[in-house]
């Protein structure tokens, strides 16, 4: 930490684990003073629901709220209806399970907690209750009691003591991704840097998007943050969406037209380095881009004497240009407004989000499907043993085996998650028996017993503050606490102590081996499925002539783009330069704004063009890692030969330009298409 900085900043991380564990002593006081059967539940949820953020807490507060009822009500119709068939009950919990795990993988933003929490909640509550299911209702409403004075204690001190807003964290976010995406603009319109260096710029923007979108979901729930505030980030971010694509597509433009071209044209030069001195510089990018907008608009209309292929590729550079100059200088107002607490309806907007990309994301359902069916068969195995057995206290086993396949089941890796979750589980066990057995039977008082659990805890809520120890952190502090069992009487018997124990690891482990065999692909597996299900996307837009909705299509493969960065390394070679180059993408909203096209042109071309396109499909349902079939070229140029020859200028301009951007985005390489001796169309 940089000494200039704050006190409160400097140490967060140490304050954070003060204001948790007062919250979860605060919670722990009080489900004891009313009487709570399981008081040690609403300190566990502190620490479950706390987060560094104030947003993030009251989000996940929520979250949990709604799911806990959820998971609750679910409990009171299962258990006294099939309490008498124990094998039905079981698969009926397992079935529950999975069910919501699939809905929360498929939904996958913080809300998907809701989902997740219903599912478990039927576990944690259920199985511990089939001895005694007539106090069914009675365990329900307590459990829900106890999370809810949990979340209000967490909620309350993290908004009340030295509360950090979700807001400034996101603000501070979005400025440094809008000043690096205007550096990358400026190296793209100055040819300045290799291609290797803009390429991994390129893939680092688009993975923090995608960390930028999830921490963004919190801002709405943030007290602290203004309304008008929230709504400008909401503006700001649907603008950095398409930021990418565009300075791409300007990088293919530019390399297309080759320095020759930019040497005839030295007004298209200058141009370009007017733009990247403004794009840079904040004083200028407060003032009006009008005069850069209007040279644009002038080098438009002294295109005519230009030969054909050069005139179209110039068209298409300078258009992406406008658009890079409406979301720079609206990026800069929202975020002058922002920082001036102005009302963000007042701000005048030059580029509208709904013709850029829309929040769409990418949902797999085979891999959903995949985790769900693993988390109810190691439930069911659970469940076998249990009764199979006997076992007393064999109910920490199906349990536990439902949380861990929950909560890590979003990762790339979950096996490699659990076995860390069940190694720091036994951690937590050796550390609650030396509380139970040595500790906890000499204290007789409660401000002695909170003195006792403060250096524990306060190093619980260190390691949760620091991202890269918040796992660990998360685990020792839930599994200590809730295996603790604090209660209002010392009642602790070792030979139970060791079943609860050695029944909760085992669900761990079998969660981990089921989870290993379901779901042991690992990342390169999930890369190649986000690449094929990109190239079916492509294929569907393509056999529906462009209808469909441009925004959800560029926001869907911008979140494919991001989840795809994050994996870079487990893509082939081939994959990764589409990648880098956001060849899906641009081939995607080309394929699209055909349409705009497709109507004012004559029948004999639209045919072309719709053969043309269900080439394109056909190639990219059978696309794997080999380059395209060459056929699919011919057919491309066939499809520019129609439109050359067609009469209507306008629509034929709008038409070459999506059909140059595809020949482009498949054949970067081949030789430039040429209608006439005199024509040439960028390949």
């Amino acid at each position: 930490m940089r000494a200039e900085e704050p006190f409160l900043v400097r140490h967060a991380d140490l304050i954070f684990a003060l204001k948790t564990f007062a919250a979860s002593m605060l919670a722990l006081v009080i489900a004891l003073a009313i009487d709570l059967p399981r008081p040690y539940w609403a300190m566990a949820t502190v620490y479950i629901t706390s987060q560094p953020l104030a947003g993030a807490t009251s989000s996940k507060a929520f979250f949990r709220v709604i799911g806990t009822l959820a998971g609750a009500s679910m409990t009171v119709a299962m258990v006294p209806n099939l309490v008498d068939a124990p094998e039905l009950l079981c698969l009926a919990i397992a079935l529950w399970v999975g069910l919501c795990l699939y809905l929360s993988l498929l939904d996958g933003t913080p809300r998907s907690y809701i989902f997740m929490l219903g599912g478990y909640t039927v576990a944690l509550i259920g199985f511990p209750s089939v001895a005694d299911p007539g106090s069914i209702f009675d365990v329900a409403l307590a459990r829900v009691e106890e999370i809810s004075l949990g979340i209000v204690c967490a909620s309350l001190v993290s908004t009340v003591v030295f509360p950090r807003s979700v807001a400034p964290a996101v603000g501070g976010r979005v400025r440094s991704w809008l000043s690096d995406a205007r550096g990358l603009s400026r190296d793209v319109l100055l040819d300045r840097g290799t291609g290797e260096t803009r390429r991994a710029q390129r893939l680092r923007l688009a993975t923090d998007i995608v960390e930028i979108d999830t921490l963004s979901t919190h801002v709405a729930y943030d007290r602290l943050a203004d309304a008008s505030a929230v709504r400008g980030l909401g503006e700001v971010r649907l603008r950095m969406l398409m930021l990418l694509p565009i300075i791409t597509s300007i990088e293919d433009r530019l390399a297309a037209l080759g320095e020759a071209a930019l040497q005839r044209q030295p007004e298209l030069r200058h141009l370009l380095d007017d733009l990247a001195a403004w794009i840079v510089d904040d004083d200028r990018q407060r003032q009006s881009g009008e005069q850069i907008r209007a040279a644009i608009a002038e080098r438009q209309s002294a295109l005519d004497g230009v030969a054909p292929r050069e005139r179209i590729i110039t068209i298409s550079l300078l258009l992406r240009l406008r658009e890079l100059i409406d979301i720079s200088a609206d990026c800069r107002a929202l975020g002058d407004a922002i920082s001036a607490g102005q009302e963000i309806s007042t701000i005048p907007l030059a580029f509208h989000p709904e013709s850029g990309a829309a929040p769409v994301r990418h949902r797999d359902h085979g891999m959903a499907l995949w985790s769900a069916a693993g988390a109810a068969v190691a439930i069911l195995i659970c469940c076998g043993l249990w009764i199979a057995t006997g076992w007393p206290d064999g109910a920490s086993a199906p349990m536990m085996a439902a949380v861990a396949c929950s909560f890590f089941a979003a990762q790339d890796e979950p096996a490699r998650s659990i076995r860390a979750f069940g190694l720091f589980s036994l951690v937590a066990i050796v550390v609650v028996a030396v509380y139970q057995f040595a500790l906890v039977p000499g204290i007789t008082h409660v401000e002695v017993l909170i003195a006792a659990l403060a250096s524990t805890f306060l190093l619980y809520g260190f390691l949760i503050a620091r991202p890269k120890t918040a796992p660990i952190g998360s685990a020792l502090a839930v599994n200590t606490a809730t295996l603790l069992a604090l209660q209002s009487t010392y009642s602790a018997d070792f030979a139970s102590f060791a079943n609860s124990s050695v029944a909760f690891f085992l669900g761990i482990v079998i969660a981990e081996i089921v989870t290993r065999i379901a779901r042991g692909v690992g990342a390169e597996w999930i890369a190649r499925r986000l690449t094929t299900s990109s190239w079916q996307t492509l294929a569907v837009a393509a056999e529906r002539r462009g209808h469909g909705d441009r925004a959800q299509f560029a926001g869907l493969m911008l979140h494919r783009l991001g989840l795809l960065a994050q994996r870079v390394a487990f893509i082939s070679e081939s994959d990764r330069r589409d990648t880098d180059s956001l060849v899906q993408l641009r081939i995607g909203l080309n394929i699209i704004d055909l349409r705009r096209a497709r109507y004012g042109l004559a029948a004999s071309t639209v045919r072309a063009i719709d053969d043309m396109l269900d080439d394109l499909a056909a190639a990219f349902r059978g696309h794997a890692d080999a380059a395209m079939p060459t056929g699919l070229l011919s057919c491309i140029d066939a499809a520019l030969t129609a439109v050359v020859k067609d009469s209507n200028a306008g629509a034929r301009d709008d038409a070459l330009l999506g059909l140059v951007g595809i020949r482009r985005g498949l054949f970067p390489d081949a030789p430039a298409y040429r209608s006439q001796p005199e024509e040439s169309f960028a390949a």
